[in-house]
């Protein structure tokens, strides 16, 4: 079932949106070789629940964190670990889900850790710029197919990246995970039909070569959750944004930086 938000809770989206996206700006001052995994996990629920928020993630589906954190060739879906330090050169995606006043939002950002490599701040520019060739596409009558279409083209057929295929976007609010899903991949012109109210999630997952994944458990006795890693080693980067369709085009509800996301902005 696709719920169509009202403006009241479209304001609440928005609101519970900033709150995440200032949980990432923290993020992005901390980020620095040394820090283990864990301490990432640390600022962002502290910093979610002192704000009123609750992190979506923690109980879902028996995980036990406010946040995912993936490293490198880890594609989605790790867990936060205590003994996983980052290190100069690493690229790292943490991806949140909160709750503020019973609003849902949903983003993901890849950080730089130190000084990376040319080809590791491609890899993100170009994750990054799908995202938002992404968004332009949600509009008010156009198609889901729209979305992963002009995705894939950017990324594999102009720039030849891997364009993770398993992995998708997704509606979202009233819970964490709703219809429709939203690949990002697929034919111009086909696919349910983009309606005003609609909430979504764009969360391209780029690779530096195959998309093809496979899955790892987590080497911990307490714990048998399953992450995702590139098949081939290559490194991956991931930008994600909540979406509202609008009259007025597509709006963040995840915005970090306004300045940039001007003519994307929820008023």
């Amino acid at each position: 079932m696709i719920t169509l938000k009202s403006r009241r809770e479209l304001e609440g989206m928005a609101k519970s949106g900033q709150l995440l996206a200032q949980t990432h700006l923290g993020i992005k001052k901390l980020i620095k070789p040394g820090i283990s995994l864990y301490e990432i996990e640390e600022f962002a629920d502290n910093f979610i629940t002192e704000n009123g928020g609750v992190p979506s993630e923690k109980g879902f589906e028996g995980y036990k964190y406010a946040t995912c954190v993936s490293v490198n060739d880890e594609i989605a879906h790790a867990t936060p670990r205590k003994d996983v330090f980052l290190k100069e050169g690493d690229v790292v995606s943490v991806d949140m889900t909160i709750n503020l006043d019973g609003y849902e939002s949903d983003s993901c950002w890849t950080y730089a850790v130190g000084k990376i490599s040319k080809e590791d701040q491609d890899l993100m520019d170009i994750a990054h710029k799908a995202l938002y060739l992404g968004i332009d596409q949600a509009q008010v009558g156009n198609r889901i197919g729209d979305i992963g279409h002009v995705i894939e083209q950017f990324t594999e057929v102009e720039n030849n990246y891997g364009d993770v295929r398993e992995l998708i976007g997704h509606g979202i609010q009233p819970t964490m995970h709703e219809e429709p899903e939203v690949p990002h991949f697929g034919k111009k012109g086909r696919g349910l039909r983009l309606k005003e109210g609609m909430t979504i999630t764009i969360e391209p997952m780029i690779t530096q070569g195959s998309w093809e994944m496979v899955s790892r458990v987590v080497d911990d006795p307490d714990d048998d959750w399953v992450y995702y890693v590139t098949e081939d080693g290559s490194k991956c980067a991931q930008y994600e944004h909540t979406i509202a369709i609008t009259a007025d085009g597509p709006k963040i509800l995840t915005s970090q930086d306004p300045e940039f996301d001007k003519n994307y902005l929820f008023k």
